[in-house]
């Protein structure tokens, strides 16, 4: 037998003995009736948790909201697939299955609140500090993430966040006009478009934020991530903002994304950093 052929399969031997070491389980969000009903009996929530080798583990963990314009859920590219890159990293990572709002904004936000609080709540046994639990979005899902982060508090704030090509305005004219409607309805007053743009609610509480997108973004607007950005500056939260110049919208985890693995650089180093 070769070397080469010896080291594949020590390697391979290697691979098969930490593979157990990593947790993959599903989970319902509620063990009982969820709150705010959305008027769809088959629409439940749950998370997918994915748990590092209790030896590379960091103690960080992030909720991750995935988009679809709060009608659908991207789970795969936007979702499981960020779970399995940040357990490798040896980030506990939790996929959110968040269900759709059919115009009651409370649906979305209560699951994501209640999935952080999960994490919190399992955090000695998934070897996750409680002050290092992050939430991350893509499109509609950044938007609920960056609702999360402006507006929850207690065991249901996010102590960093994370968004992609997120939505962040429900102001007519500038937010993506299908996460608006689906989340709030047709007609949502002023007060409920003030409360829901993430923008309007950044304070000096706001933590920490990684933001990327990219300048030839047809559907949301590019100016949602970068007005947020400028809010978070003004504020004196740190923040860093990333605009790629090609890849349109919704590319999450997809290696035809031509940045792909330039963006993977920046947030690495970005999570390194704090």
């Amino acid at each position: 037998m070769t070397i080469k052929k010896i080291l594949l399969i020590a390697g391979l031997a290697l691979t098969a003995t930490m593979l157990p070491a990593q947790r993959i389980f599903d989970s319902n969000l509620y063990q009982g009736k969820a709150p705010h009903f959305n008027g769809d009996p088959k629409d439940t929530a749950k998370v997918r948790v994915y748990l590092p080798d209790a030896k590379e583990a960091t103690g960080r963990a992030i909720v991750i909201c995935p988009g679809g314009g709060y009608e659908h859920l991207a789970l795969d590219h936007e979702g499981y697939q960020w779970g399995e890159f940040l357990m490798n990293q040896g980030i506990a990572a939790i996929v959110l299955k968040y269900r759709m709002p059919h115009g009651d904004a409370d649906v979305p936000v209560t699951d994501a609140e209640t999935a952080m609080k999960m994490v919190r709540q399992n955090a000695r046994a998934w070897n996750v500090k409680v002050n290092d639990v992050g939430i991350m979005g893509f499109s509609a899902g950044g938007h609920l993430a960056s609702t999360i982060a402006t507006q929850s508090k207690g065991e249901a704030r996010a102590d960093f966040q994370i968004l992609f090509y997120p939505v962040i305005t429900m102001m007519e004219g500038f937010s993506h006009g299908g996460s608006r409607t689906n989340l709030l309805g047709k007609k949502p007053s002023k007060r409920e478009e003030k409360r829901y743009s993430s923008d309007m609610n950044v304070s000096r509480n706001t933590p920490r934020a990684f933001i990327a997108l990219s300048d030839d973004d047809d559907v949301v607007p590019p100016a949602n991530g970068v007005n947020y950005y400028m809010e978070l500056y003004r504020n004196d939260v740190p923040a860093s903002l990333y605009v790629y110049p090609r890849g349109g919208h919704g590319w999450g985890a997809n290696m035809g994304f031509k940045h792909h693995l330039e963006m993977q650089l920046n947030l690495q180093a970005w999570l390194k950093s704090f």
